[in-house]
């Protein structure tokens, strides 16, 4: 039986590092923020990859909304950051799930490698998304083709 996997994103790491989103986040934050989350749900919903997105907050507590079969967003309280939150989602997943983490943040990578997770780039996880968007483009072609 193969492990399950869980895609943890650091939100604010990658919404900066990927240009289509940071000139989005410069005008309007929710909304950049609302586009990446859309992106992870469809990725979630064609590859069965539970995803996890933390953001950085701002409130004085940890703030964590899932809809039925949707992604996990969590929203850090000022006195922790994203980095806190997926490292010790990282050390405390790794022996159930394959932990794969997305972010450019160096320090942060080299942190859940040593918890047993997989580190991996924004520019990864953009591919990894295209690659999801592609596949089912195929799917669709050949069920099209087929009727």
């Amino acid at each position: 039986m193969e492990t399950p996997r869980i895609l943890l994103v650091d939100g604010n790491n990658i919404l900066f590092a990927w240009p289509d989103l940071a000139a989005i986040q410069r005008r309007e934050k929710a909304q950049a923020r609302e586009k990446l989350i859309h992106l992870l749900e469809s990725y979630q919903d064609q590859t069965g990859v539970r995803v996890v997105v933390v953001f950085d907050g701002q409130g004085a507590g940890t703030t964590t909304y899932r809809e039925a079969n949707s992604i996990q967003v969590i929203y850090t309280s000022g006195d922790r950051t994203a980095d806190d939150w997926i490292e010790r989602l990282a050390i405390k997943y790794a022996e159930q799930y394959e932990i794969l983490v997305a972010t450019n943040d160096r320090a942060e990578q080299d942190m859940v490698v040593a918890a047993g997770a997989q580190a991996f780039s924004a520019d990864w996880l953009k591919e990894e998304l295209n690659r999801a968007d592609e596949g089912l483009r195929d799917w669709i072609r050949r069920r099209r083709r087929d009727l």
